[in-house]
Parts: C-alpha cells; sequence; structure tokens
C-alpha cells in the first residue's frame, strides 16, 4: 500500500488512522491535510487514482470535491458584500431581474445562502444535457416558484445552489465563477483548488468510484427510501433534475464545467488552506466571518430529511446529531462532499482539516472516515 508526504511525530495517530483506512480493501485513494495556526502538520496520500488500480495518488492529484465547494462561493460572495457590490437582504431581483418570475420577487441571498429560498429543485423534468447548458439551466431555475414559502423553513440545495451563486457572480463580476473564484480566492492563497480545468490539469483528476461495500447511514436510508417512493417529487428531483447530476462526476464535460455547488476540484492542501486563509482573515474580515458563521437556519430540513443547521453558505456544528457532527469542536464549521469529502474549520484550536477521497461512501452528511479522522486530531491537538 501506498501512503505518501509529511507528518508531524505529534500527530502519530491521525496518520495510523488514515493509514487503516487505506488497508480497506474497498478504498481506492484518499489525501489528508491538517493546518494548525496557518503551520500544515499533516499532508498526505495515498492509493491509486484509477479503476484499474494502476495510476497511484501523487501529491499534485486533484479529485472532485463535490459540494465541500459550497462555502467558496459563499466566501466570494461575502467579499462582494464586504465591498458593497451586493447586500444580504436585498431582493436577488434587484441584480437579476428575470429572477422574480414565479413569485421569486423577495428572495434574498442570505436566504439562498443559508437554504430558506425554497429552491432545493428545479421543477420542470429537464433532459440529461440539460446539466451543461448554463443558460437552460438558469431559465429553469427562473421558472421554478419556491416549494415552500421562503424564509419559512429550510432544505437543503444540492445542486441549484450553484446555479443561483454563480449565475449571481457572472452577473455582479462579469465573469465566470472559476474564473472569480481563481482571481479573488485560489491565485492569492496560491491553492490547488479549482472550478473548470484546464486541459494541462485534467491528467491529473482521480476518478471517483462508489464503495460497494458502504453501510448507509439512517439518514441515507430514509433519504433513498423517499427519492424511491416519489420520484418527481422535491427531494427526487433535487438529486436526480437532470437525471445526469448523479452520474457525471468522470465525464469531461463535468470536469470542465463551472457549478460552485458540487464540480470543483482540490487537493487536500487546497482545500484546508482556503479555511487557514479564512481563519487568518486572508479572505474576509472578522466582521464577516462572524455574519457567515452566525447560525441562519436550523431544524428539520425539508430536502434531507433530517436535522441541519448552517450559517452563510456553510454546515455548522451538531454535535447532539452524530452523522451531522465534525467530531472536532462545538464551534466548527465546514461542509462535507458527496460520498466521502470533508473540509472543515475549528476556530477556536486554529486547526484546518481536509480529507478528499476518490472512493465514494454511502454517507449523506459526515463521513464515518473524516469523523474518525477528526476525532483523533482533536485527541491530538
Amino acid at each position: 500500500m501506498h501512503i505518501d508526504g509529511v507528518s508531524d511525530s505529534a500527530f502519530s495517530s491521525v496518520l495510523d488512522v488514515f493509514t487503516q483506512l487505506l488497508e480497506d480493501p474497498e478504498q481506492r485513494g484518499a489525501a489528508l491535510c491538517v493546518q494548525v495556526a496557518g503551520e500544515t502538520v499533516m499532508d498526505l496520500w495515498g492509493g491509486v487514482i484509477d479503476r484499474h488500480g494502476e495510476q497511484l495518488w501523487q501529491r499534485d492529484t486533484l479529485v472532485n470535491i463535490f459540494s465541500s465547494g459550497k462555502p467558496v462561493a459563499a466566501v466570494l460572495l461575502l467579499q462582494l458584500v464586504a465591498e458593497g457590490r451586493l447586500q444580504l437582504d436585498v431582493p436577488l431581483a434587484d441584480y437579476w431581474p428575470e429572477f422574480a418570475a414565479q413569485g421569486k420577487q423577495h428572495i434574498t441571498l442570505r436566504q439562498v445562502l443559508s437554504h430558506q429560498a425554497g429552491l432545493p429543485a428545479v421543477l420542470e423534468p429537464l433532459a440529461a444535457e440539460a446539466l451543461y447548458d448554463w443558460s437552460r439551466m438558469i431559465s429553469a431555475v427562473q421558472n421554478t416558484p419556491p416549494w415552500w414559502t421562503p424564509g419559512s423553513a429550510h432544505g437543503y440545495a444540492p445542486m441549484t445552489y450553484g446555479w443561483l451563486v454563480g449565475e449571481l457572480i457572472r452577473r455582479i463580476e462579469g465573469c465566470e465563477p472559476g474564473e472569480a473564484i481563481a482571481r479573488r480566492i485560489a491565485q492569492p492563497l496560491q491553492l490547488e483548488l479549482y472550478l473548470g480545468l484546464t486541459d494541462q490539469q485534467l491528467p491529473r483528476v482521480g476518478d471517483v468510484m462508489r464503495m460497494k461495500a458502504g453501510v448507509s447511514d439512517p439518514t441515507s436510508v430514509r433519504l433513498m427510501q423517499s427519492m424511491g417512493h416519489n420520484p418527481r417529487g422535491m427531494t427526487a428531483k433535487a438529486f436526480a433534475n437532470p437525471p445526469s447530476m448523479m452520474t457525471s462526476t468522470n465525464k469531461l464535460e463535468w470536469r470542465r464545467m463551472q457549478q460552485p455547488a458540487a464540480n470543483a476540484h482540490s487537493t487536500a492542501r487546497g482545500l484546508a488552506g482556503f479555511y487557514t486563509g479564512l481563519l487568518q482573515g486572508q479572505l474576509l474580515d472578522g466582521e464577516m466571518l462572524r455574519e457567515m458563521l452566525t447560525e441562519q437556519s436550523e431544524g428539520m430540513d425539508l430536502t434531507l430529511l433530517t436535522h441541519t443547521r448552517f450559517g452563510l453558505g456553510c454546515m455548522l456544528e451538531q454535535a447532539d446529531q452524530l452523522p451531522a457532527s465534525y467530531a472536532l469542536g462545538a464551534r466548527s464549521f465546514g461542509h462535507p462532499g458527496a460520498g466521502g469529502t470533508l473540509g472543515c474549520a475549528d476556530p477556536e484550536r486554529e486547526v484546518s482539516v481536509a480529507f478528499i477521497t476518490n472512493s465514494l461512501g454511502a454517507s449523506v452528511l459526515m463521513d464515518p472516515r473524516a469523523q474518525k479522522i477528526n476525532a483523533m486530531l482533536k485527541k491530538c491537538l
């Protein structure tokens, strides 16, 4: 088994956990980066990146981090708020007039970032190829009425979040969301974190594969049952309209696309560095970071059918809800990604953690692999 990288001896028990994960025959590859007070104490990678087990995971291997990229787009929008170019509580339609259709004229950026906008899914059934047609998806979002009264409840928006925030970025910044993220976040901090890959970056990407023996938690079982029982319902449409959402991660079109809800690609170092930049005030000032980390929505999630808690574009710690806990600290924040990726930070300990993998587990919220790493890390800090 191949493991490479560097690890401070004070965190040898975390290295042991990471090593044990890679010994699982279902686990193809993974990377882990831990930074404390701006210093990298662990930067590890191991396993393979392809289906045939022939290509070893390298220092610069990139993996689709799915929803773990959501906070990156949120931070960019909060930078625009800090600059006075956007406002959290002004209707989105002030910046995007066509958005007001179908009763959406009062929806605000705050509601979008905290999943209270009532737009977790597109209503009209769409063909698979619509996923890669930005104008087609924006039209579908514009033509969708809220699924509930905006602000009265919350429901996670797995994919529509990306078209909502991405179109806003396009209209305010005058460029594609991936270009804006590169210019404002990734390049200043020298992060290997990309939204929309170039021809030069594509050969470095690891193929994502589902783990056959993944144990489903009650949350994921409930979610899958709901989607199966009501394929035309809101939850099913949130994850599978267009149907290509569920099957595209290894496709060239997906890797080139700039959809800030789900298709950012990163190294573990790049994702951990994003959180370190946040904690150290390089991306947002203290006041705006506090705004981001203030609870905006909490309770039963109408999409995920479980208890969730959100700030602005990030998921907040729920210590009493094991599937939703970072297992790191009471003030932890960040975002899980489909199948196991996790980027998070604990401001109290000044620690940033990123675990990325190409082996998709069955968990909907926090993956047990990442939780085991964080639980051991907490003991070492």
